[in-house]
């Protein structure tokens, strides 16, 4: 079907619209003169800038690191894809889980978090004099009851702690190795 010819009137002369001619469309989110239309950013990115300044602290917050670098892929409908990581071949290379590691890891990020607080306190003491007060505290040669200060009491309560928490790390790293030599043995051993 063909179009319907649109009359434009100049004063007393009706005369058909030139197919040529269209009317021009004002940009419905506006524009910046001197700027073409295509420079300026879309309402896509725009909306992308609002979220991240409003979610920039949720965005900053520090996030901990796993073990793995596997990531698996999202696909658009939100399930995850792990692709040839979710194989039975994989569950064999990869051990499974490992509920020592699994502690020590925890402990790890206890000690972290313990170790900004073990910061602050000590900023709070200006004299070197605490380092020696540690030290002896770590010989032996004071307790923890022997100090007066409530401050350096604070941080050779929390620098025992830390310490105890390495030990821990520790001691759970070597029973996680031995376990798993020992089950290295024993598949080589069937074999």
């Amino acid at each position: 079907m063909y179009e319907q010819e649109r009359l434009v009137s100049c004063g007393d002369v009706v005369i058909a619209e030139s197919a040529l001619l269209r009317r021009e469309r004002k940009n419905r989110y506006g524009s910046v003169p001197g700027l073409d239309d295509s420079e300026l950013a879309g309402p896509d990115e725009l909306e992308r800038q609002v979220l991240r300044q409003e979610f920039a602290p949720v965005l900053a917050l520090p996030v901990s690191g796993g073990r793995c670098s596997m990531r698996p892929n999202i696909e658009q409908d939100g399930s995850v894809d792990w692709g040839a990581f979710g194989t039975v071949d994989f569950d064999r290379c990869s051990g499974g889980f490992d509920k020592v590691r699994y502690k020590a890891d925890k402990v790890r990020e206890q000690l972290k978090n313990l170790l900004i607080l073990l910061g602050i306190v000590n900023e709070r003491i200006k004299t070197r004099a605490k380092y020696l007060v540690l030290k002896y505290l770590r010989m032996g040669i004071i307790e923890l009851e022997h100090i007066e200060n409530n401050d350096m009491r604070a941080l050779a309560r929390l620098y025992l702690r830390a310490r105890r928490m390495r030990t821990e790390i520790a001691e759970l790293w070597e029973a996680s190795e031995r376990r798993r030599q020992r089950k290295a043995e024993t598949l080589w051993a069937s074999v």
